[in-house]
């Protein structure tokens, strides 16, 4: 058996050279971090392990959610989840993966990792990833259509990412279909994305025996206790007001930034539902001068090249003296053809 090389993930955020000062490459919260669940965090008891089982915090979840707590699967995070089910996937017998064609790259590198085809035809079952709002377009996702107008009886893996969801701007509203897995990570809307926890909720017809190997799948204690005090506090009603309350200043925020970017030259990509969007750099542009040149200033955009979109970038939305930094340093950096 010939092993195919896999390629590293690349993400936005820090990186060698620590953390930007205007990080634009994430799509966390930028009125964050939320001071409740900080303030929760400074006292949680690290001295002890959690609860291997979660029974309180998956009691909790699911009554958030609104389902049974047995529907509730804790992981490390939205990556770790992303081969325990492409892992699982393959377990029960599954060939095949569907990705979106302009996605976060852990869905295809986890099919990759578990021998799964991306090249499925249409009458065969495949783990089914869908993300809405999308990354890094911020866009409706086509899947969602199919399964909302389809039979909820399927014999796919349906994986909506939720990871946006917290961050719909504007009163869109969220599409939650129940034939879908549904997988969450709070530290983005909380701007708490150094914890590492994130949960999956099974749609109604996943059987026991499925549901308990998954968890047997997964390594001891996936969640620390400083997750779990993180997915404590997301569920509390104080928490969820300070996320609402800044969907608005996001929004006002959005606005401007993309006011600015269309200043600069770029071409805005539209339909973005979320705190972040793409837009398209001039043509004569020398795409990785004028990143590395940003970089050196405390500026980071994400390169699109790994969503399938060269020449395009990320841009996460930040606050107004941000935005004038990015203004003042584009137009000095000189990476012109």
């Amino acid at each position: 058996m010939t092993l195919q090389t896999i390629a590293e993930s690349i993400h936005g955020g820090p990186d060698s050279q620590g953390v930007p000062q205007h990080d634009f490459s994430t799509n966390a919260n930028a009125c964050g971090p939320c001071e409740i669940t900080v303030s929760a965090l400074k006292n949680v008891d690290a001295a002890h392990y959690p609860d291997p089982n979660y029974t309180q915090l998956r009691e909790r979840l699911g009554s958030f959610h609104g389902v049974a707590a047995d529907r509730i699967v804790l992981a490390a995070s939205a990556s770790e989840f992303m081969q325990r089910i492409s892992a699982f996937a393959t377990r029960i017998g599954i060939h095949h993966a569907r990705v979106p064609e302009h996605g976060y790259g852990d869905y295809t590198r986890a099919a990759r990792v578990w021998g799964l085809g991306l090249d499925a035809a249409d009458n065969v079952p495949v783990l089914h990833w869908a993300c809405e709002p999308a990354s890094p377009l911020g866009t409706r996702d086509s899947a969602i259509d199919e399964w909302l107008n389809g039979v909820e009886s399927t014999c796919d893996i349906r994986v909506l990412d939720c990871a946006y969801v917290p961050l719909i701007l504007d009163g869109a509203l969220p599409r939650l279909p129940p034939s879908a897995w549904q997988l969450w990570t709070p530290n983005k809307a909380l701007a708490l994305t150094g914890v590492r926890a994130a949960y999956a909720i099974a749609p109604a017809h996943v059987s026991p025996e499925h549901l308990a190997l998954l968890r047997a799948m997964s390594a001891s204690w996936p969640v620390g206790s400083h997750g779990v005090e993180m997915l404590e506090s997301w569920v509390q009603p104080a928490v969820q007001a300070w996320v609402l309350e800044s969907l608005t200043t996001l929004s006002n925020w959005k606005r401007a930034q993309i006011a600015l970017c269309e200043s600069l030259g770029w071409q805005v990509v539209s339909g973005s539902l979320a705190n972040y969007f793409t837009a398209a750099l001039p043509q004569d542009c020398r795409m990785d001068e004028a990143l590395d040149a940003l970089r050196k200033q405390g500026i980071k955009l994400r390169d699109c090249a790994s969503f399938g979109l060269p020449q395009h970038v990320r841009v996460g939305v930040l606050p107004l003296h941000s935005q004038a930094a990015l203004k003042e340093h584009w137009n000095n950096k000189g990476v012109f053809a």
